[in-house]
């Protein structure tokens, strides 16, 4: 293995592990508390969006994505004759 494809393989997989946390931020974002009916007013789901949490997924995500983009561009340069 060349030193040019184990350096796309290692960016190949920082970009997949870097979405997979995005996911796992994104999920830990969203908080659901039910609230019982009480008399008269019905039972009440409340959703709420946690900022940092969100903020993580989102510099995650475009974090995999310029990772990515940099691991096609050194495979595209290593496949291109000289």
């Amino acid at each position: 293995m060349t030193r040019a494809s184990t350096v796309v393989a290692t960016e190949l997989g920082l970009a997949v592990l870097a979405f997979v946390a995005a996911v796992l931020s994104w999920r830990q974002s969203i908080q659901t508390t039910t609230f019982a009916a009480v008399g008269q007013a019905p039972e009440f789901v409340a959703t709420r969006y946690v900022t940092p949490w969100i903020l993580l997924a989102a510099v995650l995500v475009g974090a995999a994505g310029l990772v990515a983009i940099d691991a096609a561009g050194r495979l595209l340069r290593a496949r291109r004759p000289r």
